[in-house]
This record gives C-alpha cells, structure tokens and sequence, in this order.
C-alpha cells in the first residue's frame, strides 16, 4: 500500500510537470496517427477492390477466350464448306467453258457467284486470321495476370515459412501466424508482449519483435501494418497521453514499430494503427475470451505495384 501511495505522488507530479506545449504536441501526433490510420483504411480497401476486380476480369477473359474459340471452330466450319463451293463453282465453271458457247447467260451468272464466293471466302479468312489474333492476345494477357496472381501466392506463403521458421522458440499460445486475404497476419498475444495496461514491451516480446524484424528485414516489398487490440474493459487509470483503449492500443502499436525499425525494417515500410476493442475476436463476456481479443497483429502485405503497371499497360 505505501508503494502504491508512492507511486501515486510521483505520477501526479510527473503529471503536473508537463507543459501545455507537450500535451499539444502530443495531441498533433494522435491526430496525424488517425489521418494516418485512416489513409492507410482507404489503401487497403483500394488495393482489395483492384484484386477483386482482376480476379473478375480473368474469369470475364476466360469466358471471353471460350466464346472466341467456339466462333472459330464455327468460322472454321464456314470456311470449309466455302471452299467446298468454291471447287464445285470453278469445276461448273470449267464445264462450261468446255461447251461450245452454250449457256453464255448462265456462265455470266457463274461468274458471278464465284467472284462473290471468292470475295466471300477473303473475308472469312481475314475474321479468322483476326480473331485468332485476338485470341492469342487475350490468352497472353490472362496468363500474364494468372502468372503474377502466382507469384504473389508464392511469395506470400514463402513469407510464412520464413517467419514460422523464425518464431519456432515462442509458443503457439503466445503467438500465431496465418495467411488470409493475401497478407500475412503474425498475431501476438498480450502475456508475451505487456503487462496489463503498459506501453512498455516486456525482454521476451522485444525477442520475438527482433526474430521477426530479421526474418523481413530485407524485404524491401513489403508494407508493414501493426495494429493494437484490446478487450472491452476500460483502462484502470487515464492521464492527458492516455484516456481509454483506443490510446493504449495506438501507443502499443508504436512501441512494436520502435522495435521492428529499431531492428532493422525501413521505416518507410511500417505504420501503426489502434484498433482498441473495436475488432475482438472473440467474446469478452469470458476470461479467455477477453485473453484473446488482448492481442497485437501485424500485417505484412506485399506490393502490389507490378499488378497494377501491368494492368494500366495492358
């Protein structure tokens, strides 16, 4: 109890000591982390819908090349029974310029329908020859796009492999790491990173931040989300830097990046969100479930950049 009565005094003096012009500064930076936080929403929410919107076309491209090839195989067909009448048309013709003279009107007719076979035949085989252009086109672009769409999947469960393999020493019940939406999710626990209501990484979270920086470190295309969870409970004391969950998961979420540049990830890379106990996971009407939403998870997303230049080039 007198540590208590202590460390009360000494937070209300620490308290009473910061000047007006820190707490203004430190108001700028929570609203620049809202802005930033909110740009960042935007982004995601652009890039989901540019991918949603190239799986729609691949599956438009696929229908498309289907329907051209069947009009091929018909135009195909077109062209061959031209050219069947083609041959009986200049072997009637021949016939006739075998006879004496006979039939000169019906030979003129003859003619006639042979040129406009012929004329006939010329463009059936110039559609032909420009369908089965487009076509390769076509097929070319969505293998293109297939092929990119494969690579990001490899790259993004190579990732996986790469920090599974180097987070092996911590337990699964301190952390998880899963691929969803095309992103890789590392999410830690709160008993491996905080004490209750602390900013402050504990030396094993610090470990884990560090195995996880090296792991990604060289990774130049990559974009780096950490975001801070917390139950529903409200923090047992508020200062001017801190009021309620929401403030205690942004700082958090600042603390990680502090370590992950520290240890090496571009700074230009990472962004800290607070997403408080907006977004659980589970239920906090239990003691478990409260444990589970108490977590912090970084999402790691590779760039999209190449998809979108080839998209705009094609």
């Amino acid at each position: 109890m007198r540590k208590l009565i202590v460390f009360i005094c000494l937070f209300v003096l620490i308290v009473s000591c910061v000047t007006q012009k820190k707490y203004d500064e430190l108001l700028a930076s929570k609203i620049n982390l809202e802005t930033d936080l909110a740009n960042s929403r935007d982004s995601l929410a652009t890039a989901l819908a540019t991918i949603d919107r190239l799986n729609d076309e691949i599956a438009a491209l696929k229908k498309d090349t289907i329907q051209l090839r069947n009009k091929i195989r018909n135009l195909t067909g077109d062209l061959s029974s031209l050219s069947q009448d083609h041959a009986q048309l200049q072997q009637l013709y021949d016939n006739l310029l075998g006879n004496s003279g006979k039939m000169t009107r019906d030979l003129a007719e003859q003619q006639e329908r042979l040129l406009a076979t012929k004329e006939e035949l010329e463009r059936a085989r110039q559609q032909n020859e420009q369908l089965s252009a487009d076509l390769a086109v076509r097929e070319q672009k969505v293998k293109e796009l297939e092929q990119i769409l494969e690579n990001k999947d490899k790259a993004v469960q190579a990732l996986k492999k790469r920090i599974n393999e180097a987070l092996l020493n911590f337990k699964e019940s301190d952390l998880t790491v899963s691929v969803k939406n095309g992103k890789v999710y590392v999410s830690l626990a709160e008993q491996l990173l905080f004490k209750s209501g602390s900013t402050s990484v504990d030396p094993k979270g610090v470990s884990a931040l560090q195995q996880l920086a090296k792991a990604i470190k060289d990774q130049e295309d990559l974009n780096i989300m950490v975001e801070g969870h917390t139950d529903d409970v409200p923090i047992s004391r508020t200062s001017q830097y801190m009021n309620d969950n929401w403030d205690l998961s942004v700082l958090r979420a600042t603390s990680i990046i502090r370590i992950l540049t520290k240890a090496g990830v571009s700074s230009d890379q990472v962004m800290a969100a607070g997403r408080g106990e907006f977004m659980p996971v589970d239920s906090n009407d239990t003691k478990e479930g409260r444990q589970k939403n108490r977590r912090t998870e970084i999402i790691i997303t590779p760039n999209l950049d190449e998809l979108f230049q080839i998209l705009e080039t094609n």
